[in-house]
């Protein structure tokens, strides 16, 4: 299932597993990788979402038509946003701001609004301070709805809107389960496991409780992805995003360079 820390080179065919769907197009710069480096990636996701009914999230009290400015930080968010809209039979504001963590989140909006700039924001790099500093800008008198899991809501942006005084309010409209991955992950050594998201980190260990990392390379992406993977007892080697790896491919692309080189 893991390298028991064996010094591999990227000749003996490297496994890497991402924890995410395969992407649907074979543009997708994951499978660069795979020429470049001649290296074998595996998708597989750890997690699936599921929406909460309308019956159901109407025991928030939440009146979205409220909010001046909705946050994402994720496509799965603004899918769920706009199925609970339809649900409820509610019709969003043109003048409504979306405020997204990334700015392919933020084109994902083209989807379902007629994109505007003065209406659309995103953070320059993908971290929450990026994202942060968009929102400082236009704070006062917005009224923040967070759609986010009502298991992983990111409590470093929940601290930040409370510490800065915004009127904000969590708006749980899916929820987050583990999927079964036993036989991916027993079926085959990885050398590399990236992670997107605390639930993914989660599903690991609700598949195979007594994991070791034992050498496995550990991505993580964000902040609390990372926090996650050390509060279970483990090392993210792979630390996403930075000014130098704005995304998990691009930090994927260095570690295997690195390992090239040695």
């Amino acid at each position: 299932m893991i390298k028991n820390g064996s010094k591999a080179t990227v000749k003996a065919k490297k496994k890497i597993l991402i924890s995410q769907p395969r992407p649907e197009s074979d543009k997708s710069p994951y499978f660069d990788l795979e020429r470049k480096y001649h290296v074998e990636l595996f998708f597989h996701p750890f997690i699936k979402l599921e929406g909460i009914p309308a019956r159901e999230f109407r025991k928030q009290k939440i009146d979205i038509m409220y909010f001046s400015a909705v946050m994402f930080t994720s496509r799965n968010a603004i899918d769920h946003f706009f199925r609970m809209c339809e649900e409820m039979k509610v019709t969003i504001g043109q003048d409504t701001k979306y405020f997204c963590i990334t700015e392919a989140v933020a084109l994902y909006l083209q989807k379902f609004i007629l994109y505007r700039k003065r209406k659309v924001f995103y953070g320059a790099d993908g971290t929450n301070k990026s994202m942060f500093d968009v929102i400082n800008k236009h704070k006062e008198n917005e009224k923040f709805l967070y759609v986010c899991s009502e298991n992983q809501q990111d409590n470093e942006i929940v601290n930040w809107l409370k510490t800065n005084k915004c009127e904000f309010q969590l708006g749980f409209m899916y929820r987050t389960i583990s999927s079964d991955i036993k036989e991916v992950l027993s079926s085959k050594e990885y050398d590399v496991i990236c992670f997107f998201t605390p639930s993914g980190v989660k599903s690991l260990f609700d598949n195979l409780p007594g994991f070791k990392q034992n050498g496995t390379i550990i991505g993580a992406f964000g902040t609390n992805t990372s926090k996650a993977v050390e509060d279970a007892g483990m090392k993210p080697d792979i630390k996403v995003p930075s000014p130098q790896k704005p995304s998990m491919v691009a930090a994927l692309d260095q570690y295997l360079f690195s390992t090239v080189k040695k």
